[in-house]
């Protein structure tokens, strides 16, 4: 039994707007739909240009008529070109880095971060953090949204903020233990490090009884090998900055599905190869559309995140979309002789068989003209058969992915750890 699952409920930050019916939700986002559209056009050369064959959108299916806005835009207009607002109207600007050099730079107004704040107190509440608690942040301040994204929507939502930021692992275990802490964020990965220490330690408990936890992909076996390790209730959080960052969508406690802040961000699920929208419950490229973002407002911006959603009520009465868990990314995908494989797909694997931890690496070569799959992974704990183990992992890949796999068994520690920011759990030796 994982301690504090009895204790913790879903509660509500804004309840008129998180239980509002369906009817008139929509009614609020076709409005702000056709302002964003109007703010675009007028002060965004190139979405002027984008948009002049395009009509207003008369109801939200209009929208599918729109075109789709890509990273790759926000690179070649960099820094400010996709800026709906002046220089002398922001508050703040963020940005992401970028392999290419340059990083996606956005912006905010006054009433941005008024927004942005209030959805993140949304998902704090709703996965279970009450009013009074402490939360210790350990994603990282800075241009990178997610520490001060997280800290202004717990600040908002009567929640003490611990700022710790990413990294230092020893000083966040030293904090932990002495501040007692009862809600975390930060990234799966790094609260999978920060387990192994506290256990690599001595440490049985904590105050700890909420993690909100997003950046990256994550399975339900890392949640459950997450849970049991930190004895909490692990809840899933989403958001990236060309949006507005951490705050879009977050599972409430009952974790059935992360509640997209619809008022807010408009979501579509669309097919990767021809970006025809697809029915609520197939998976596809998650595109978001945001309804009240003043200083850079974003129309069907291609996520690359490959979920699917759903518009049913949730358990808890919340009437906005809920999305799945990111599976993937269309453009993580490794083709490995003619299959398509996921980090996502492997790690689901991988945990399903006994006496394998959730830290692992893949590694892709090229032997000749054909590419080969290798697979890193950790004993959990240091006893039993390593071959045997090896074997078995083996066995589930050629089964799970329908092809043949190398795997390696190391000892535990011997794979690269999270320290507090993403993990890339791909090594592509092809261009090497």
């Amino acid at each position: 039994m994982i301690r504090g699952v009895s204790e913790v409920s879903t509660g509500f930050h804004q309840p008129d707007i998180e239980l509002m019916p369906r009817e008139q939700l929509e009614t609020i986002q076709l409005q702000r739909l056709q302002t964003t559209v109007r703010r675009l056009r007028e002060n965004v050369p190139l979405m002027t240009e984008r948009l002049s064959e395009v009509g207003d959108p008369s109801q939200l299916d209009d929208l599918a008529e729109m075109p789709f806005l890509y990273k790759s835009d926000l690179r070649d207009t960099y820094p400010f070109g996709l800026f709906a607002a002046g220089r002398r109207e922001l508050a703040r600007i963020h940005a992401s880095s970028g392999t290419s050099g340059k990083p996606t730079v956005v912006g905010y107004t006054t009433d941005d971060i008024a927004v942005w704040n209030d959805c993140v107190a949304r998902c704090l509440r709703g996965a279970g953090v009450e009013p009074g608690w402490w939360l210790h942040n350990a994603y990282g301040y800075g241009l990178f949204t997610g520490g001060l994204g997280l800290h202004g929507g717990a600040e908002s939502a009567g929640i003490g903020v611990i700022p710790v930021s990413g990294g230092n692992t020893e000083r966040q275990l030293t904090l932990i233990q002495d501040f007692q802490p009862e809600a975390i964020c930060c990234t799966p990965s790094y609260a999978l490090t920060l387990a192994d220490r506290l256990h690599s330690l001595g440490v049985e408990s904590n105050s700890l009884r909420v993690g909100i936890l997003g950046a990256e992909p994550w399975t339900e076996e890392m949640r459950q090998s997450i849970e049991q390790r930190l004895n909490i209730i692990a809840v899933n959080i989403y958001g990236l900055s060309e949006v507005i960052g951490p705050g879009v969508s977050c599972e409430t406690a009952d974790r059935d599905g992360l509640v997209i802040m619809e008022d807010h961000f408009l979501p579509e699920v669309v097919d990767p190869e021809t970006g025809e929208r697809l029915p609520d419950g197939e998976i596809g490229v998650l595109v978001l559309t945001s309804l009240t973002k003043q200083a850079f407002p974003v129309l069907r911006y291609w996520t690359g995140d490959l979920c699917s959603i759903t518009r049913e009520p949730a358990p808890c009465g919340r009437t906005h979309a809920r999305m799945s868990g990111i599976v993937g990314r269309a453009d993580d995908m490794l083709v490995i002789r003619g299959v398509n494989v996921y980090p996502s797909q492997v790690e689901h694997t991988l945990l399903s068989v006994e006496g394998v931890s959730p830290h692992f690496q893949l590694v892709v070569r090229r032997e000749g003209t054909l590419d080969t799959l290798s697979i890193r992974c950790e004993q959990e704990g240091s006893a039993g058969d390593a071959t045997a183990l090896a074997d078995a992992v083996t066995v589930a890949m050629q089964s799970s992915l329908g092809i043949g796999v190398s795997v390696t068994v190391e000892a535990p520690g011997a794979l690269p750890r999270s320290e507090g920011g993403k993990l890339s759990r791909v090594a592509d030796e092809r261009n090497l």
